[in-house]
């Protein structure tokens, strides 16, 4: 029987970015000791870990190092090697498991497991060259989405195919698997988060509805703008996932909504940027569930304490005229802070186009309150 590990007990995070700086915050303010495993000792995770080990996260002799110290372990993010996570489990419970990693790194076998449980999934197929995607054209219509099998998030190794000319287009040699989806005209995207603890208990947040610039997410609103009928068959869907891959931990589910129908887009077996404005916006963050699911304490509450909420990110681009006016949010009677703002960020040093260094949210009497709060905040961030 898979014990309960209550506070005291040591925390491995594999990861050092700032999912994993959030579940040690999180972690640290219910008692739990952590210790990450990072390739810097100045990743967001290890400014605020109780230990780090600093390496390679494919060494096996830095994954031993860590793994000894640990009584649980769990990871940020799904591209870490399915293999060091197996080498963690040979020391303490590991969960997410290398299993649902293996499934989770590779579109394919993402797609197909989907597929098998009976869910919504894109129609895909695999591709390998301009005359594959072409022949699934045939059925599936211009554009076509190209994607890398193995790796790439946040728009990174995918195509955009509208024409037969433009299949040549696609880097072909770049990876060595392809995957094709027909590209799906939706009405909104959604997400949804959901528990498993160890003991099979499961627990689903509240639906969240994303925007995307540039295939970055821009900004999350919750409760999403849906029928309550949607939400409750996304519920379900991601109980049934949750349950069919044998998850422990915590897993987001990103939808397209057409219609009344949803259909998958991907999964991500951690927490996710959609689900952050639960730190301010729910009974219980992402974060605080993730450790009690790994750890088999009961999961949380998720309700919503407020009419609305939303969050918006905090991409470099806000610091390539200079820091962001941050006199405007600390110190000042009219302050971000004064207004029901919260920021976070992550401690990243360089403030790279594109990459996210922290989140505004803002929790209101309703969605469009929030919203507006929260994209008025980050204008008054601007230097200019």
């Amino acid at each position: 029987m898979k014990k309960t590990l209550m506070p005291g007990a040591t925390l491995g995070m594999v990861g050092g970015g700032q999912l994993g700086r959030m579940f040690a915050i999180a972690a640290a303010q219910m008692g739990y000791r952590v210790v990450v495993l990072c390739d810097s000792d100045d990743a967001p995770a290890a400014q605020v870990a109780t230990q780090i080990v600093v390496g390679a996260i494919d060494d096996p002799d830095v994954v031993k190092r860590f793994a000894q110290q640990c009584d649980v372990i769990t990871l940020e993010f799904e591209n870490i090697p399915a293999d060091t996570i197996a080498g963690c489990a040979d020391f303490a419970p590991t969960y997410p498991s290398a299993d649902v990693l293996r499934v989770a790194q590779d579109r394919w076998l993402e797609k197909s497991s989907l597929r098998d449980l009976g869910l919504p999934v894109t129609p895909f197929d695999q591709v390998s060259d301009a005359d594959s995607v072409r022949r699934f054209a045939e059925h599936h219509g211009y554009p076509v989405i190209v994607k890398t099998a193995r790796s790439g998030y946040d728009g990174k190794g995918q195509y955009r195919v509208e024409s037969s000319q433009q299949a040549d287009d696609v880097p072909w040699g770049s990876a060595d698997q392809w995957i094709a989806e027909q590209c799906i005209r939706f009405d909104k995207e959604v997400s949804i988060l959901v528990a498993r603890n160890v003991h099979g208990q499961t627990s689903t947040f509240p639906l969240f509805e994303n925007d995307h610039v540039n295939h970055i997410l821009d900004q999350t609103t919750c409760p999403a703008s849906v029928d309550p009928a949607i939400e409750s068959s996304a519920r379900e869907i991601a109980m049934a996932v949750a349950d069919g891959l044998d998850l422990i931990g915590l897993i987001c589910i990103e939808f397209f909504l057409m219609g009344d129908s949803l259909m998958i887009n991907e999964i991500a077996p951690r927490p996710h940027n959609s689900g952050h404005l639960s730190i301010e916006a729910c009974g219980i963050s992402q974060f605080e569930q993730q450790v009690r699911a790994v750890c088999g304490l009961p999961l949380g509450n998720t309700r919503l304490v407020s009419g609305g909420a939303a969050m918006v990110n905090l991409l470099g681009d806000l610091w390539q005229d200079g820091d962001p006016a941050w006199d405007r949010v600390f110190g000042l009677e009219d302050s971000l802070a004064a207004s029901g703002i919260r920021l976070h960020l992550y401690g990243k040093a360089g403030a790279k186009v594109g990459r996210k260094m922290g989140h505004l949210t803002a929790v209101a009497d309703d969605v469009v309150a929030a919203a507006n709060a929260v994209r008025e905040a980050r204008e008054r961030l601007r230097s200019s």
